[in-house]
């Protein structure tokens, strides 16, 4: 039986094996000889100490912070999720870059778009200060005190913000697929900074656009020289090559005039004729007919070439329409597949209103008739990034997750047309504070609905008032749309075997008998072995009774997971007996050394291969 590994995603361990794959020659023993590497790579070696390179204080430690594993877990609070049974939707409460580092083996290039809206760098806004020895216990460390703002006066301004975006966007590019993409909110400060990390992050070449969003009118007020009207979204693919056509979807009131369809798809007959151009030819009317200059005398031009217009005549493209003054030539006009995003978002288009900051506000506003969050992003203008790059069933992750306007846009969308796209929030629960005049709203709501005051707790419940608002607004059947969500937070690991720090040695070898956390349950174990294991954290589980012991299914069979101690050998028959993908036990939890010997056997036979213990 092998020993189910409780640390996350290696992430150098698989760039060495990718190495490798390359040039098996310069590596020996998990390490890499970087004399045999220069000499495979010949003459494209950097040679000159006077080189281009973007650094700053602190950045090697923010790599190694992203290469570093962890033994954090994500433990599941029902109670304060909605439709636990039925939803495919996450929320995770914690330090963000722990969530991305233990999401990395169930989502790892499962994810379709990013979009964050991260601290500005304003010098008002929270930076999360990292721990290289053990981040999830100087999280929760954290928790106890207030968050502090990143001052300008801070000597550190910049390279604080930047060590921040670095490791999370660094861990943030493993979840990413192949053909997946990022999106960044930011404005002037930080946006050339951002373009900097983000190139050698993403690769420059996998740069495509840096939109800019009119985000308001007027912008005097937070301006010394020019009024500020506008903010940025950069975005960056994980692979341009992988990256499918992007085109925005058209509005309802764009798509009436093309009223028939065919074998091809939507159309309208419109006029070949045109007023300029240089596309001159007669053509042959069913009468005998010839069209070939109007009645000054002028030459027609016409919209395709001659060579192209008989192509389309014979694919039945064309139609004759007689008239009172002769014949007028019709095409069909084809309903494109979509039209490019533009660079620039304006207030309105025919395709999308984008939104502006002020129009978020009314949101928040509506939902709480109080303004209990500063500066929300509109639902509209994540709608519009949702909607040229995420097909009908695909994840977006948003680890930035504020006032939760990514999870409104997700469900909006969806009940527009019908799609199943699932999302992930993440979001640091950091105190509101109630001394700032501009909290009050929100720490009178948390008050008055007796929840905590932080962040966090303004998030979900934005959610589960989008999700009442849908209900009561959206005249349609809601049956199969996914209105929930399944509430997660960061924690240590369950399992004292999995502790990455080691204290007390002969507190240890006690803890081994019970290697259950004090406070910690059964259900927080499966759903770390889901973490470690690499299994989506929303797929069916249920709990079955075999002979007085609890087995969990994963998955329908996808995996079996019983957690009693003192296990006899009939116990392991019958669970062997539903011929499940994969096992997990207790190491300590066979009644003996025999059983345990003869289980492994037992499941064998059954052809269970997969056999782990914890």
């Amino acid at each position: 039986m092998e020993k189910l590994d409780g640390k996350t995603f290696d992430i150098v361990n698989e760039n060495i094996e990718k190495l490798k794959d390359i040039f098996p020659d310069v590596v020996t023993d998990g390490k890499v000889d970087f004399i045999k590497l220069q000499q495979n790579l010949g003459n494209y070696i950097e040679k000159s100490k006077e080189r281009y390179d973007f650094t700053w204080n602190g950045k090697s430690k923010a790599i190694q912070l992203a290469q570093k594993q962890t033994s954090g877990t994500l433990r599941p609070n029902k109670k304060e999720s909605v439709n636990w049974n039925s939803t495919n939707n996450l929320y995770i409460e914690g330090d963000n870059l722990e969530v991305l580092k233990i999401l990395q083996n169930s989502y790892r290039n499962k994810v379709k778009a990013v979009y964050i809206d991260p601290p500005y760098n304003t010098g008002k806004d929270f930076v999360y200060q990292d721990d290289f020895r053990d981040n999830v216990k100087s999280y929760k460390y954290r928790l106890q005190e207030n968050y502090k703002s990143n001052a300008e006066t801070n000597g550190r301004f910049h390279t604080d913000w930047l060590n921040m975006m670095y490791s999370r966007l660094k861990v943030a590019r493993n979840l990413i697929s192949n053909d997946g993409v990022i999106f960044i909110s930011i404005d002037e400060v930080e946006f050339p900074k951002l373009r900097m990390i983000c190139d050698e992050i993403f690769g420059e070449i996998n740069h495509i656009a840096d939109f800019v969003w009119k985000n308001k009118t007027g912008g005097g007020n937070d301006s010394k020289h020019i009024a500020v009207e506008h903010e940025y979204v950069v975005m960056y693919a994980k692979n341009e090559v992988s990256l499918h056509s992007i085109f925005e979807p058209y509005k309802p009131e764009y798509l009436k005039r093309y009223n028939q369809e065919d074998e091809i798809g939507k159309f309208y007959w419109d006029t070949f004729k045109r007023k300029s151009g240089k596309q001159y030819y007669p053509i042959e009317c069913p009468d005998g007919t010839i069209l070939e200059f109007d009645d000054l005398g002028n030459p027609i031009s016409w919209l395709r070439s001659e060579k192209r217009f008989l192509e389309d005549k014979k694919n039945g493209e064309i139609k004759f329409v007689k008239t009172s003054n002769g014949w007028s030539v019709h095409f069909k006009q084809r309903l494109p597949e979509g039209k490019k995003p533009r660079t620039v978002f304006l207030e309105e288009s025919i395709f999308k209103n984008k939104g502006n900051t002020s129009d978020g506000s009314e949101e928040i506003l509506d939902l709480f008739k109080k303004n209990v969050f500063q500066n929300p992003k509109p639902i509209n203008l994540v709608k519009h990034l949702i909607s040229f790059s995420l097909e009908k069933d695909d994840i977006i992750l948003d680890f930035f997750a504020g006032s939760a306007t990514s999870a409104q846009a997700v469900m909006e969308l969806n009940v527009e047309d019908n799609g199943k796209r699932r999302y992930i929030l993440v979001q640091l629960p950091e105190e509101i504070d109630p001394t700032n005049t501009e909290n009050q709203p929100a720490v009178e709501y948390l008050e008055q609905n007796h929840k905590k005051k932080n962040i966090s707790e303004i998030s979900k419940e934005r959610i589960r008032l989008g999700i009442e608002e849908i209900k009561h607004t959206k005249e349609k059947d809601l049956k199969d749309m996914d209105l929930g969500f399944k509430v997660f937070e960061l924690d240590e690991t369950n399992l004292y075997t999995w502790d990455s720090v080691e204290e007390n040695i002969e507190q240890n070898l006690l803890d081994l008998v019970d290697p259950l956390k004090k406070g910690r349950n059964q259900e927080d174990v499966v759903y770390e072995i889901l973490l470690k294991y690499g299994v989506d954290l929303t797929v069916p589980i249920e709990d079955t009774m075999i002979s007085g012991n609890k087995v969990y299914d994963v998955g329908m069979g996808y995996l079996l997971i019983c957690l009693e101690k003192k296990l006899k050998l009939n116990v392991v028959e019958e669970i062997a007996k539903k011929k499940p993908t994969r096992v997990v036990f207790y190491d300590e939890g066979f009644k003996d050394d025999t059983v345990r010997i003869n289980a492994q056997q037992v499941l064998k036979q059954y052809g269970v291969e997969d056999i782990r213990v914890i």
